[in-house]
Formats: C-alpha cells, structure tokens, sequence
C-alpha cells in the first residue's frame, strides 16, 4: 500500500499507471503534474488523480511513489525539480522507452539519492496518447522491464516490482545497456522504418497517395499502425540510442538488400525459403525461437 502517488506527467502512461493502482486498491491518495496545466486539471475531471499542481515539487510533497511519466529527454529536468521535496522513502520510477540515457539523466539530477530511483519500462501504450486514453486496464498482462542500479537496495527494488505487479504487468530485470540493444531491434527500428515507409508513400505525390491509400488493406494497416506515433516521443528515443538504432539500421540494411537482388536476378527459391523462414519465426512468437 502507497499513502500518495505523484504522477509527474498526466498522459497515457502516467494517468494509466494511476487509475490501475488505484483500481487495485493499493493507493490512498494521487497528486498529478504536467507540463500542459490542462491535461492535469483534465486528469482532476476524470478522477484520475485528486489534485493537480502547477509545479512538480509541489506534487511530490509528501509522496512515498513517484512515476516520472514525461519524454525522456525531459527526465533530469523533471528529477532536479522535484527532488527538494521528495521525501527520503520515496520510490521513484519513470516509464522511458530507453534506459541508458535515463539512468544518466537520474545520476546527474539526484547524485547520492540516486538508490531512490528504480528505472522501468512499461511495454504498453495506444497509437494515440493523451490523459483522456488513459485506462486502468492498460498494463495488465503486459511485460514490464526494471534495470536496477547498482545503488539501488534489494527491498526498493522489490517495492518497484510489487507495485508494476499490482498493476498487472509481468516484471523482467535487464541492464540499461541490454535494454536499449534489444529495443532497437524490436520497437525503435521498426517505429523507423515505418516512419520511412510512409515518407515514401508521400513521396510518390499527392495523386499516388490517394489512389494507394484509396484501397489500401489489412497489410497497410498493420504495418502503417506504428506510423501513427509522434515526434514528442519519437525525436528523443531516436536521439537517445541512436548509436543502437543505427546499428540494428545496417543490419536491416544487409538483409534488404539481399531481398533487392534476389528480385533482381530472379532468385524465386531464395525468396521463398527467406519468406518461409521468416514466417516461421514470426508464427511461433513469442515463443523463443530454436
């Protein structure tokens, strides 16, 4: 049980986290920030959370949980300015889609009080963002990635489990630096590429876009669906492990370009025996492959 919550960020992931906990019964009281003072007055309106504030250090005031739910390039900022009020036993996490720039940013915000920070990564979300798509029932059944501090003791990372937990999220420790590998290759590339689809579709012309998009399907829909995310987001996870992103980048690189001559030189064999592998790999998840 958490005496307050302050949900420092009142959007999707924020406000979901609130509603779930509270759900669960494990919150007494929910205070919210966010940089936009509609959408936590907003968040007020939904009883999302019981009162909003116009700064972040007076939603903290007398937390003992604190969800950072902001883009993570705004993550220090966030931490320097709420840590004068953050009480001592307060556990504080966030929800950033990379680790490795997180974690810095908590070093240089909260120095020896660093042990009080869990970094996490809640694997949920809708293609549209917002307090109003807020939901009690968005991490349940999802997995949710912890990658501990070296600082952090054993019992407050055993807090920050039990609380994803009570939302209903499978937890998985990794380190920061495994995270933002594997991310690269199975959410930030494929948020690029379908980003690079689309500028293409675009690029064709106005006409050509109408006509393609006129009778588009299941196919366009499934792999566009990502398209539909924001820089907001997007401009910071690119940044943060860009050296990640590009690596798994040239990989996919080698691996078209093979498909590019394999059509070119007429190789129907390779592509199918390429295509059934594929396909092979992706029926099974998410089991492990052999």
């Amino acid at each position: 049980m958490f005496e307050k919550l302050a949900v420092i960020g009142c959007g999707l992931m924020g406000g979901s986290f609130a509603m779930a906990l509270r759900a669960a019964g494990r919150v007494q009281r929910v205070s919210g920030y966010s940089r936009s003072p509609a959408s936590a007055q907003r968040a007020v309106e939904l009883g999302i959370v019981d009162e909003a504030f116009d700064e972040p250090i007076d939603a903290v005031r007398g937390a003992d949980l604190v969800l950072i739910a902001v883009p993570v390039g705004a993550t220090q900022a966030a931490l320097s300015a709420l840590l004068p009020a953050l009480s001592p036993q307060a556990l504080v996490m966030d929800v950033g889609s990379t680790k490795r720039d997180v974690v810095a940013a908590a070093l240089a915000a909260m120095g020896d009080r660093v042990a009080q920070f869990v970094p996490a990564h809640p694997i949920a979300g809708k293609a549209t963002g917002g307090i109003e798509q807020a939901e009690a029932t968005l991490y349940q059944g999802c997995t949710t990635i912890l990658t501990p501090l070296a600082a952090n003791p054993t019992e407050q990372v055993a807090r920050a489990q039990a609380a994803w937990e009570a939302v209903g999220s499978r937890v998985v420790p990794m380190s920061a630096q495994a995270h933002d590998q594997t991310f690269a290759a199975v959410s930030h590339l494929p948020h690029l590429l379908a980003f690079a689809y689309m500028q293409g579709l675009m690029g064709q012309g106005p006409e050509a876009l109408r006509q393609h998009l006129s009778v588009a399907g299941p196919g366009f829909r499934d792999f566009s669906r990502i398209a539909g995310s924001t820089s907001a987001i997007w401009r910071d996870i690119f940044s943060a492990n860009r050296d990640e992103v590009l690596m798994q980048l040239t990989r996919f690189e080698a691996s078209l370009a093979q498909f590019r001559q394999a059509l070119t030189d007429g190789r129907d064999e390779d592509l199918a025996r390429w295509v059934d592998e594929a396909s092979a790999v992706r029926s099974r998840w998410p089991s492990l492959p052999d």
